[in-house]
């Protein structure tokens, strides 16, 4: 069963880099994503546990293990207007 574990950020990393960065008031840097992920509030959960949690935010979180890359693509997503309200 520990092979069916995986480590999953409670709140959701993305929803926390988010506010972390706005309470910054700049693009946070590689290190403080790295930083910001090495020390996030996570719990241990079976795949199958995870996929409910996912389900119920609505959403999927950014990979831990590529949190930087998947980072830039997510935060350029959550900060556009979008084009009828521009």
């Amino acid at each position: 069963m520990s092979d069916n574990l995986i480590i999953y950020p409670i709140p959701s990393l993305v929803a926390t880099l988010l506010n972390r960065e706005k309470a910054k008031g700049a693009l946070l840097t590689e290190e403080e994503v790295i930083a910001i992920r090495d020390t996030a509030p996570s719990v241990a959960l079976t795949r199958e546990d995870a996929a409910k949690v996912d389900e119920r935010r609505g959403y999927l979180d950014i990979d831990p293990e590529n949190c930087w890359v998947e980072w830039q693509k997510a935060r350029l997503e959550l900060n556009a207007i979008p084009e009828e309200k521009a």
